[in-house]
């Protein structure tokens, strides 16, 4: 009788042997939770694409970031929701803006906590652009000089990473210095440094308010159709002074995440975006597919990919089935 020389399957018997010869494991400590930050006092107000995430005041912010520490997950990434708007985006530097009140409540609140700031000027700005607005164009060098200003004052608040993610040229390398000439030698940059021109965004875009007034932003996000350029934005960015680099969105990008890691051997983080948020619960609130499961798949399939951080706003839910499927 003829029978299989290989059998694989027989390390796939019981959930004890799967997990003993598992290649990919997801960890809490994978995991960044993004948080949106605005003005005012008692304020939670869920955000309506994206369940089980909120608007949240700064006295609400301290409560949930002492729950985000409590699960094991180290950091979290900040957005703000500012007071008010003018073509420059002047709030997103104010000393008194909602990230910088945001940054210093969280490290009164729990010290040990990484927390990471967004760098952006599309929240801030009354057209909903990442950048200055001349004649209807987006300009890049003139934008740069802001958001080395943002990042001065997101470290001056206490941040320990910055995140630019608004894709001028050169912003890696303008903050790089600014944060340098300020004496912030050791805050880190954490470069969106693949950001496409996306569809996945759309409840961000809600949730940040943040939604362009005109035209879109791909002259300045990449093209979905572009790889190669990928892994020369990554090395440009690393050349002007990043030191973990993001691609995003995630699932879509997989391929670029396997790329960048491969290239650059470097820290590589992982956005999945609201829009891959949002698909997973909207399936799974009408009962098509196990959302868990399917949360932790796609978690997992980013790590795969080569992400060493994952920012997903499934961090919590993760973070509590990961401790579950361990005990």
């Amino acid at each position: 009788m003829s029978y299989p020389i290989f059998r694989p399957r027989r390390l796939r018997q019981t959930e004890t042997i799967r997990r003993m010869v598992r290649e990919t494991r997801l960890a809490v400590e994978d995991l960044i939770f993004p948080l949106f930050v605005v003005h005012g006092s008692g304020v939670k107000h869920e955000i309506a694409a994206m369940p089980g995430n909120f608007h949240l005041s700064v006295n609400e912010l301290q409560k949930e970031v002492k729950e985000v520490a409590s699960l094991g997950i180290p950091a979290v990434l900040l957005f703000g929701l500012p007071s008010f708007k003018d073509a420059y985006g002047s709030q997103a530097y104010a000393k008194d803006g909602i990230v910088q009140q945001a940054v210093r409540a969280i490290k009164d609140t729990v010290p040990d906590l990484a927390v990471i700031t967004d760098i952006c000027l599309c929240a801030y700005t009354s057209h909903g652009h990442c950048g200055v607005v001349e004649g209807g164009v987006v300009k890049n060098d003139p934008t740069l000089e802001i958001l080395a200003k943002v990042g001065v004052s997101h470290a001056e608040a206490g941040a320990d990473i910055v995140a630019p993610s608004d894709m001028m040229d050169g912003r890696v390398g303008a903050i790089r210095e600014a944060l340098d000439e300020a004496g912030f030698e050791e805050t880190i940059i954490l470069a969106y440094a693949a950001k496409y021109a996306s569809s996945f965004y759309g409840p961000f875009r809600e949730a940040a308010e943040s939604a362009p007034q005109f035209g879109d932003r791909r002259s300045y996000q990449m093209d979905p159709a572009n790889a190669d350029e990928a892994l020369k934005e990554v090395g440009l960015d690393l050349e002007e002074g990043a030191d973990i680099v993001m691609v995003k969105p995630a699932l879509p990008y997989l391929d670029v995440i396997y790329r960048v890691k491969a290239e650059y051997g470097v820290p590589v983080a992982a956005y999945n975006v609201s829009g891959e948020f949002a698909m997973v619960k909207a399936a799974a609130q009408k009962g098509w597919l196990d959302g868990e499961q399917a949360m932790l798949e796609m978690l997992t399939a980013i790590k795969r990919a080569g992400a060493d951080l994952i920012i997903t706003y499934f961090a919590k839910e993760a973070a509590r089935l990961l401790q579950r499927l361990m005990s």
